[in-house]
């Protein structure tokens, strides 16, 4: 579904899952779980034709595409399984005494008709992680596609549809046009995943109907280093989670970093060392880097690179293949903080290194920026650790490592601010996409008299005692009161 998909298409597709989901079809277990399984199955049917589809797309390695996408993707379907049927269940909770006798308890339920918009980076993994989520939560869904990511965007919309319900979930293809006949429409929540830019027009259609929402942007992460570390494994991990990470085409990817000016020859010799290992000589003619998205985005890399005022900073790599779409891993050292390369999200295979007198300096650096997605730190120091966690916003952190808290699925994945709103994974993913009732339940005994006019002094005297959580006058309204007196 996609071409000649305008306004009153939409329309008509929303209208079909609302009355498909006031049906309750997709309330049950049963049904949830038949989708989850249909969705596990068709990943492992499809792994090769995922991965192909991926390397058309980014030129991402297969081994890259099955541990960032295809196997978390699938971890996630069996993940919410194995959980579906307690996160479906009613949490009771505690009453107060004013509302004695009763019950109380928390009752999740479905939104309705939700509408999920995925991003071109990650284009499988983020199109099935948060329908995952809104199958699980029992929603009807339709699944917007980046049309950036062309292969992928097909995959789904031809495969999707031969394993899962087709009267519950839709595929639709396209782009502006689509997205936004999608977005004229009334639904129930948004899901979006992408940039800042976009993420404020989702916003804006959101508004129009009151539609709550979950917006997964993005920013610059920091990467704080300190000296006292193992900086051979420090190396390792930040170059694993920069280029070996979609080619630094990733939300939380190390956008820079920030060590001590005394520290920091030794950390780019590590680096440049540990890239070398890693991709050759020769990097732009590596198997193991994905390539830019498309002659736009490398542009923009190309222009932040080629700035006056940065091109004089790069101290390793910096070379362009743009026949293939293809960028260097690139170190820059002492960037100047007015550079275009320290002001916008990069997105790409650029990493700058700021350098202070003392780290605790990069506090103040990062939080002078709009809080970012994610947050690193690599140390041994555990005060600094603790400063660092209590100091420093952000969607998320992970100290002496980076990436790996994204595969975590009981730790939440969303921003903050500018990085956006909402989490998910696991029961966030559940969460994100259920309404949580409150349901009070009580009988027809106990009744208090104090609670109905007229409120006479020794009335207001229990009802005040009562918000004050002093249940003495409660008792002894209880032995003292005539109840068979006019009161």
């Amino acid at each position: 579904m996609g071409k000649g998909f305008d306004g009153a298409r939409a329309a008509e597709v929303v209208a079909e899952l609302r009355e498909t989901f006031r049906s309750g079809r997709t309330r049950s277990l049963r049904w949830r779980a038949a989708q989850l399984k249909a969705l596990a199955r068709m990943i492992d049917e499809n792994e090769a034709d995922i991965a192909a589809a991926l390397y058309h797309d980014l030129a991402k390695p297969p081994t890259e595409s099955f541990l960032h996408e295809i196997s978390l993707a699938k971890e996630a379907c069996l993940f919410a399984l194995k959980k579906l049927k307690r996160w479906m269940k009613p949490r009771k909770v505690p009453t107060s005494i004013t509302t004695f006798p009763s019950s109380a308890k928390i009752v999740p339920e479905p939104f309705g008709v939700v509408l999920v918009i995925s991003a071109w980076n990650f284009p499988f993994l983020l199109s099935i992680d948060p329908v995952i989520g809104a199958i699980a939560a029992g929603n009807t869904v339709v699944l917007k596609p980046s049309e950036v990511a062309t292969v992928t965007s097909s995959f789904l919309a031809k495969n999707l549809p031969q394993y899962v319900d087709n009267s519950c979930i839709r595929v639709v293809e396209g782009s502006i046009p689509e997205a936004s006949a999608l977005l004229e429409q009334k639904w129930d929540k948004i899901f979006y995943t992408g940039s800042a830019r976009v993420g404020r027009i989702v916003m804006a259609a959101a508004v129009k109907h009151l539609t709550p929402l979950v917006l997964e942007l993005g920013g610059k992460c920091p990467v704080l280093v300190d000296s006292n570390v193992d900086i051979k494994v420090v190396a390792k991990r930040i170059v694993v989670g920069k280029w070996g990470c979609n080619s630094g085409q990733a939300c939380i990817a190390p956008d820079y970093i920030i060590t001590t000016k005394a520290f920091a020859p030794k950390l780019v010799d590590a680096l440049k060392i540990t890239l070398e290992k890693f991709y050759g000589k020769n990097p732009l003619g590596s198997t193991d880097l994905s390539r830019i998205v498309n002659s736009s985005h490398f542009t923009r890399l190309k222009n932040l690179l080629d700035e006056e005022k940065v091109s004089g900073t790069i101290v390793h790599g910096g070379q362009e293949d743009e026949k293939h779409l293809k960028i260097a891993p690139t170190l820059l050292l002492d960037v100047p903080s007015d550079a275009s390369i320290m002001k916008e999200e990069i997105f790409g295979p650029l990493l700058p290194i700021i350098t202070v007198d003392d780290l605790e300096q990069s506090f103040d650096v990062i939080n002078s920026k709009p809080k970012p997605l994610a947050a690193y730190l690599f140390t041994k120091d555990h005060k600094l650790e603790k400063k660092f966690v209590k100091t420093v916003s952000a969607g998320g952190m992970l100290i002496n490592d980076a990436i790996l808290q994204f595969t975590n699925p009981h730790l939440p994945f969303g921003g903050v601010g500018e990085s956006g709103m909402g989490s998910y994974h696991g029961r966030f993913s559940f969460d994100a996409f259920s309404h949580k009732k409150a349901v009070l339940s009580r009988g027809f005994y106990g009744e208090i008299p104090m609670r109905y006019p007229p409120y006479t002094p020794l009335k207001q005297k229990v009802l005040r005692g009562l918000i004050a959580g002093n249940i003495l006058p409660l008792l002894h309204a209880l032995v003292v009161w005539p109840g068979h007196q006019k009161v």
